[in-house]
């Protein structure tokens, strides 16, 4: 059996709860409620273990089981639920967080426009998405938010290096600038529900991710997968 086969089975017979993949990511926040970061099974038994969680919520994901103990021969588990607090607050993300612009790259834009060409309208693979710069970098365009859309490869190709209105071509939506909430959410592999319902608590009303995912939890969606390969 290959290591990374044998490692992965071992983590799975020490696994139990209502999600057994080990791949799904725990939500973090500070302990003011901010959310932070996405992270693995493995960061989240360590911060439970050393006493850094201050309080969690959601549901139990599942039960990590460690050794034995030779004084009375119980077994260590520690129980990780979907979203976890941990102590310290960042302030600095506090007093910027209306200024904070993430990083851009293909991965998160294409799930801001929810893997549709902002031309034609069409939901496509990932594979088949291009960038495309709406005031293009030759005609003083910048590659920023506010100036990129998911675009299918036939759009982009036929839009050339124009501008939309010059290649007769209109968007369907305004690109925006994700918050940082909201960047925590595209970047997220598998988003359970409690999980959406929380961050959806940090995410603008006005924000089109807000529709999106209220509309997602209105259908009764447990889990929200985020890519799209097919």
């Amino acid at each position: 059996m290959p290591l990374n086969r044998a490692r992965r089975d071992g983590v799975s017979r020490m696994l139990a709860g209502i999600v057994t993949d080990i791949a799904q990511q725990v939500l973090r926040t500070d302990v003011a409620g901010m959310p932070l970061e996405w992270i693995d099974y493995r960061e989240a038994v360590r911060l439970y273990h050393a006493d850094q969680v201050a309080y969690d919520c959601g549901t139990h994901l599942y039960t990590v089981f460690g050794g034995y103990s030779s004084f009375d021969g119980e077994r260590s588990r520690i129980a990780v639920n979907s979203i976890i607090a941990t102590h310290g607050t960042s302030q600095g993300l506090a007093r910027n967080r209306d200024r904070y612009v993430p990083p851009l790259n293909n991965r998160t834009l294409f799930k801001r426009d929810g893997n549709i060409c902002l031309y034609c309208a069409m939901r496509y693979p990932t594979r088949d998405l291009t960038r495309d710069h709406i005031t293009p970098i030759s005609l003083g365009g910048r590659d920023r938010w506010n100036n990129v859309a998911t675009a299918c490869r036939r759009c982009n190709n036929f839009k050339g290096g124009r501008k939309p209105e010059q290649a007769g071509m209109q968007l369907i939506a305004v690109p925006f600038t994700p918050t940082y909430a909201e960047y925590i959410y595209l970047k997220g592999r598998r988003v359970l529900a409690d999980q959406m319902q929380y961050l959806l608590a940090h995410i603008p009303r006005s924000s089109p991710l807000h529709a999106r995912l209220t509309g997602h939890l209105a259908d009764g969606e447990e889990i929200i997968d985020v890519h799209f390969h097919e």
